[in-house]
């Protein structure tokens, strides 16, 4: 399936802003600098493309879809994850108020932000195994070529419409960057 597929790359990119995260949080950590430019383009990926983006696919689109195969909320793991979107939110929210307290020249603000970020990435990495091993093989089962060509026409309206043209583009570039600098 084309969507599900779509969804395994969008995986991919968090994972390795999970990485570079993990490198961040511990340059934090050891009090070493980390420039703020970095930290908000770091909780922009994370709030516009895991969020508004994959999630909001998952959200908008796939689970709707799922439901409407026959597969209730409350009887598969959308609800669970659903719940884990909300936290994921709740834990972005943690990460910008920590920016906004290391512009101020907070010092107890980089370690309580690499605190949230240690909370987010546990959430993120068992959250996306979830999705790989229960949701993906339940979408691939249940939904047909027709609703796979629905959800990639969702996908795209959901990728101009929240996330603005060019903008994955940029954040695979983005990813890019921030691999050379923090995970050589």
């Amino acid at each position: 399936m084309q969507a599900i597929e779509e969804l395994k790359k969008e995986h991919k990119a968090i994972e390795q802003m999970l990485l570079i995260l993990e490198a961040v949080a511990g340059k934090l950590e050891r009090q070493e600098s980390v420039p703020l430019e970095d930290l908000e383009a770091i909780v922009e990926f994370i709030a516009i493309f895991a969020d508004q983006c994959h999630h909001a696919k998952e959200e908008d689109s796939l689970f709707p879809a799922l439901e409407q195969a026959g597969l209730p909320q409350k009887s598969h793991p959308v609800e669970t994850l659903l719940q884990e979107h909300a936290t994921g939110r709740r834990l972005t929210a943690s990460l910008r108020e920590s920016l906004g307290r290391m512009r101020s020249g907070d010092k107890t603000a980089g370690p309580a932000f690499a605190e949230t970020v240690s909370q987010y990435m546990d959430l993120l990495e068992l959250h996306i195994e979830k999705e790989r091993t229960v949701l993906f093989p339940l979408a691939e089962k249940h939904l047909d070529a027709r609703q796979d060509s629905d959800l990639m026409v969702d996908f795209g309206k959901i990728e101009q419409e929240r996330v603005g043209p060019g903008r994955h583009e940029a954040f695979h570039k983005l990813l890019r960057r921030l691999k050379k600098t923090y995970l050589q």
